[in-house]
């Protein structure tokens, strides 16, 4: 038996889709492979991942609630078709309705969410009156009672797909694996430098499987951009803190700040206080279809955390010489004197 979702999470069953997205973002950005070296980091994130899928769609969220562990072989329209008495599907060609799975792996977490038709049993459980190897023996590889399956286009799918900054900014090929009804599926992406977090990337005929001689459907990667300890992306802008000594900041200097394509060189202004942000044209998230985004560096002023006594002479000697006072502010960068 797989956990259960909201335990996983660690919210309660009436839990809000604002409580559900927090407890997510808090418990990836703790076990995410990258950053959580644990052993056992990996598997926890492919179970929140999967939890989160499950819980942050509606429509996925009921049937959960309602089936449990079966939900992924109950097709979205169930309600419908019980409500009219249905008694199996098909009779319409077309695109089949839009479903959602996740992505999982070693390197990017998660589970299946969503449609699929096939797999196993199914319990019936709510569905009085209703012969259910007649309604779903096609959909779960049943022999149903002779009824001809129309011919149907498989449903297009979804999955999140989980980039670190670095990842989002270079590039490249990523393997991925996505577990389905019918077990793991590998992928090779390509991911377009400098993609945004909410890009939906396609991979065509690899969503949902058709009925009779239908075609498959597509399959769509959602980018969602991981929290990152050191970089802040907002649109193609990236933010990041400098760190300064409090006499590079005083006098100026030329240091090495990094970014997601490696580090680069910033000259510091001098008088340059905690809060001061310096611009980095075209360091951002790059754009092959137009300009890049910038890079900010918000200076951070530091102090060593001990002294040696010839500093603490040094910085005496500067606390009874200097006239500047940071309470009497009379600048832009905060500082003035009295």
């Amino acid at each position: 038996m797989a956990r259960d979702f909201y335990e996983v999470l660690g919210v309660s069953r009436d839990a809000g889709a604002d409580e559900i997205q927090q407890a997510y973002r808090r418990l990836a950005r703790q076990n995410h492979p990258d950053v959580n070296k644990d052993p056992g980091a990996e598997e926890r994130f492919k179970e929140i991942n999967e939890a989160y899928s499950a819980l942050s769609d509606p429509e996925m969220r009921k049937r959960y609630d309602r089936f449990g562990e079966d939900f992924r072989r109950v097709p979205e329209d169930w309600e419908e078709r019980v409500g009219a008495g249905a008694a199996g599907f098909g009779g319409r060609g077309g695109r089949g309705p839009r479903t959602s799975w996740t992505t999982a792996g070693s390197d990017v977490g998660g589970g299946f969410r969503g449609g699929g038709f096939g797999g196993g049993g199914f319990d019936g459980e709510g569905f009085e009156g209703i012969d259910i190897e007649d309604l779903l023996g096609g959909m779960f590889g049943g022999r149903g009672r002779g009824r001809r399956v129309a011919r149907t286009a498989g449903a297009d799918q979804e999955a999140e797909l989980p980039l670190t900054v670095e990842e989002a900014y270079h590039g490249g090929r990523k393997e991925i694996t996505l577990n389905g009804p019918d077990g793991p599926r590998s992928y090779t992406v390509t991911i377009p430098p400098g993609v945004n977090d909410g890009r939906r990337i396609r991979l065509a005929g690899e969503g949902g499987r058709g009925f009779g001689d239908g075609p498959a459907g597509d399959l769509y990667l959602v980018v969602r951009l991981l929290p990152h300890p050191r970089f802040r992306v907002h649109g193609r802008n990236i933010h990041v803190d400098l760190k300064l000594a409090p006499w590079e900041a005083a006098l100026g200097a030329s240091v090495p700040v990094a970014t997601p394509g490696g580090e680069t060189k910033v000259t510091v202004p001098p008088g340059s206080s905690s809060g001061r942000r310096l611009r980095l044209r075209g360091q951002g998230m790059p754009d092959p279809a137009g300009h890049p985004g910038d890079l900010f560096a918000e200076i951070k002023i530091m102090v060593p955390p001990e002294l040696s006594d010839r500093e603490r002479e040094l910085f005496s000697e500067l606390a009874t010489t200097s006239t500047f006072d940071p309470r009497r502010a009379t600048t832009a960068e905060g500082g003035g004197r009295r």
